[in-house]
């Protein structure tokens, strides 16, 4: 008998002691998740807040930024002690091209660094404004593959600032065009290695026709336009794409100096904008040469080939080799125009960035000390992009 109360007994504490297990572990369960709620909301709170004080920041800085006649293209690179992560990689960006993309780097400092202009604050890049304001219109680029990489860089800072954002793609044997669905902003890269035409004719072979510029139609139906040459001008060999030019007279030639005919193609596109583009509807940047980096003497280190293992910018202002000869060809070039057009002036803050190349650390087979690694310098091209509309529609 005594028997049996003991194991009643033993059954009924240890039924008390799972039910007082029980509502232990939910009281702790309600404080833990009133916890973690408070947390979250916290952190939601802080995140609005962030978001608030940024807008109103980047809305200071676009105000600062349009009364002031700083030129935004005299400055230095600093380093930034509020980056802590560039704003895309290749996972919240799908537009970045292996041969831009610089995830296998060993170095993270390049991506550190900003354009600072030496008598203004370069405001931020605002894609989900520049969406709202520009909805129904075509930007277009035009030129060579560092117009591709800042494209990349375009529509990249243009994605991320609205997750979600619907978007696609459609391309021709020329083109390419993103399409932001939710704003019907539509930004396309033209494939165009001269701005002036390359033909084939008959019997002869392909044709630089430095007074030609057929793809103008096209061009002109754009609401923005940023344009670039140069990068092919020089091209020779089996990388040449052209056998003969024919010169502004209309002679065919084997063969003349690259710079001259540089010249004579550049003055064709600026006469063919004064005469056909109507300035009052399309906004006409040209966007300045950007820099290469194959001999170290041109940077003040003689005997330093390529530019792998450059970690850091140029320090100051000047660049040691000076203006190349091709921006100041088309400095003059543009000044000689009756109606100005805007000029990203990046040629020397590009120089400065000795560092900001993919070398050997991307998709492509070789070193590239051409074009630039996204992120990067090309989102500063941008930056200034963006800075340079908001002054010329102020």
């Amino acid at each position: 008998m005594a028997k049996g109360v003991n194991s009643t007994l033993v059954y009924i504490l240890g039924v008390m002691f799972m039910l007082s297990s029980l509502f232990v572990f939910e009281a702790m369960l309600t404080v833990f998740s009133r916890f973690y709620s408070d947390a979250i909301a916290k952190k939601l709170v802080h995140i609005e807040r962030n978001n608030t004080t940024r807008i109103i920041v980047s809305k200071q800085e676009q105000a600062n930024v349009v009364r002031s006649n700083c030129n935004l293209f005299e400055g230095s690179w600093v380093i930034d002690d509020d980056v802590i992560e560039p704003l895309y990689n290749t996972t919240t960006c799908p537009f970045i091209r292996s041969t831009f993309n610089c995830t296998k780097r060993p170095d993270r400092q390049y991506l550190k660094y900003k354009w600072q202009p030496s008598g203004c604050d370069l405001p931020r890049f605002d894609g989900s404004a520049f969406l709202r304001k520009y909805k129904g219109k075509q930007i277009m680029f035009i030129g060579d593959s560092l117009s591709l990489n800042n494209y990349d860089s375009f529509l990249c800072l243009l994605y991320v600032s609205v997750p979600g954002v619907n978007h696609h793609t459609k391309s021709t044997n020329q083109s390419v065009t993103v399409i932001f669905e939710d704003y019907r902003v539509s930004v396309t890269l033209f494939n165009s290695l001269f701005l002036v035409d390359v033909e084939v004719e008959p019997n002869i072979g392909r044709v630089l026709k430095l007074n030609s510029i057929k793809n103008g139609e096209i061009w002109k139906q754009a609401d923005i336009l940023i344009v670039n040459t140069w990068l092919w001008w020089t091209r020779g060999g089996p990388k040449q794409p052209w056998d003969y030019i024919e010169d502004t007279d209309g002679k065919l030639v084997k063969e003349m100096n690259r710079v001259i005919a540089f010249r004579r193609g550049l003055n064709t596109w600026t006469k063919w904008v004064e005469r056909e583009v109507d300035l009052t509807k399309t906004k006409v940047f040209y966007q300045g040469q950007a820099g290469s980096h194959h001999h170290g003497e041109d940077w003040g280190e003689p005997g330093v080939k390529g530019c792998s293992n450059q970690t850091a910018p140029v320090v100051g202002s000047i660049y040691p080799s000076g203006l190349p000869l091709p921006a100041q060809i088309m400095k003059q070039v543009l000044k000689n125009m009756t109606n100005s057009i805007f000029l990203l002036d990046i040629t020397i803050l590009s120089h400065l960035r000795k560092d900001g190349h993919p070398a050997n650390h991307n998709g492509y087979s070789g070193f590239d000390c051409t074009h630039f690694c996204l992120p990067g310098v090309p989102d500063t091209w941008n930056q200034l992009f963006y800075a340079s509309l908001l002054k010329l529609t102020s």
